[in-house]
């Protein structure tokens, strides 16, 4: 076997493969044996000691060894991952990736190398940590119909948006202390901007609805204008507000959305009392009905631990001289535009204090088929507000509302808008 990567994610895996050797063994029938890792620098202190032998920065000769029958891929990025593991599919080799960005944006090529040279693909470790949730849709819901996969998949939005909800910090304040506590990048942007969460969103849409979804199908947004304003508005009301990924299949079962965004969920919900840098996420199918996936979504060993089950499972697989299964996307459903996407909103508009301001916003709502469902005034003068929720509608129109709402001599500015999720599930 050989390992790419020798980080926080890859020093674990070597850290566990030594210290569970025996139990390994047992559980494949054959021990696991680590062939050479490769990094970047050799003399670079590692959170696990590594035997130096085993180092070496030549990873294409690695991965292409007669000896390596499977490669542990775990440096991420697109080059030279995607790379190295085309070169070790096309002698064979199988693979056990964690890498999300290059599934979500090539996938169809790396599946396809598999399914050519008869090797494995796993990737387990690509989504949600340590938490089971790719094998039991690919495996254990094979014979179930997914109609939904709602859920929180980027632990470090969400230890951000917990501390604005708990301690009152602002978005700058609580990122700093997750940067400080190692569960934010020095650059946050892929994280903060949805960009981590969007490629988790496409891996799980493509194994629930067995189509091929890529990270560009995938409507993103992030967290960096989520206020403090916004956040107490939303405890106000009894929400909170998470990141959010959804997958869903379409009433008429003719097409997906899959989209990453910010929304308030009712604190009565499961998801909202998923905290700091946990993940969680809701699977509905229409037999087994609702399941939640819950534990630790990143973090060096809870991923190792995912990355270790990945390659147990391969090398049982090789023992037997069988393959696990292969990307389905027989299914063929196309992803329908954000602006299709149903949902309810929640409205803040800064307004003139004046009689007839209500009227006037309603009959705008109205105008484009937006039903309120609740509304609020609040405030005097120049902090007068008026505060809105919706019935379910849809993107398009309610983007269309809100542009005619901008252009209203009574509207000083639209505040904030966000979506409202989760009300249907207990």
């Amino acid at each position: 076997m050989a390992l790419l990567g020798c980080g926080v994610v890859g020093s674990q895996v070597v850290r566990l493969l030594r210290e569970q050797a025996d139990d390994l063994a047992a559980r494949v029938g054959a021990p696991l044996e680590l062939a050479g890792v490769a990094v970047r620098r050799l003399g670079r202190k590692r959170d696990t000691e590594v035997d130096p032998a085993l180092l070496t920065t030549d990873a294409e000769a690695l991965v292409t060894r007669d000896d390596v029958d499977i490669v542990v891929e775990v440096i991420g990025g697109i080059e030279p991952a995607r790379s190295l593991i085309l070169a070790a599919m096309a002698r064979g080799k199988s693979v056990v990736t964690a890498n999300k960005a290059l599934l979500a944006e090539d996938g169809a090529t790396i599946h396809g190398a598999a399914r050519d040279n008869g090797a494995d693909l796993y990737f387990e470790a690509s989504v949600a940590g340590a938490i089971p949730l790719l094998r039991p849709l690919r495996e254990s819901l094979a014979g179930d119909r997914v109609r939904r996969v709602l859920g929180i998949v980027n632990g470090t939005t969400n230890y951000i948006l917990d501390r604005m909800d708990s301690s009152g910090a602002s978005f700058t304040e609580a990122l700093e202390e997750a940067q400080a506590l190692g569960y934010a990048e020095a650059d946050p942007t892929a994280d903060v901007e949805g960009f981590d969460a969007a490629a988790k969103a496409a891996i799980l849409a493509g194994i629930a609805f067995h189509s091929r979804v890529t990270a560009a199908d995938v409507h993103r947004e992030g967290i960096t204008e989520i206020t403090a304003a916004d956040v107490d508005s939303a405890r106000g009301m009894g929400y909170v507000i998470k990141l959010l990924a959804i997958c869903a299949r379409s009433d008429d079962g003719r097409s997906i959305g899959v989209r990453v965004h910010p929304a308030m969920i009712p604190r009565s919900h499961p998801l909202a009392g998923v905290r700091e840098a946990y993940n969680a996420v809701f699977v509905e199918a229409e037999s087994a009905g609702r399941l939640m996936f819950y534990g630790a979504g990143a973090g060096g060993a809870p991923t190792a631990s995912a990355v270790l089950g990945d390659i147990v499972a391969v090398a049982r697989n090789r023992l037997a001289g069988t393959r696990g299964p292969e990307e389905s996307t027989y299914a063929d459903l196309k992803v329908h535009p954000m602006g299709d996407t149903v949902t309810r909103y929640h409205i803040s508009v800064d307004v003139a204090d004046k009689p007839g301001v209500l009227a006037r916003v309603a009959d705008i709502f109205a105008k484009h088929d937006v039903s309120i469902q609740t509304v609020l005034q609040d405030g005097r003068g120049d902090d007068a507000q008026l505060v809105l929720v919706t019935h379910r509608a849809s993107d398009a129109a309610l983007s269309a509302t809100i542009e005619e709402l901008r252009d209203l001599d009574i509207v000083r500015a639209v505040a904030s808008v966000m979506r409202v999720e989760g009300d249907e599930t207990p």
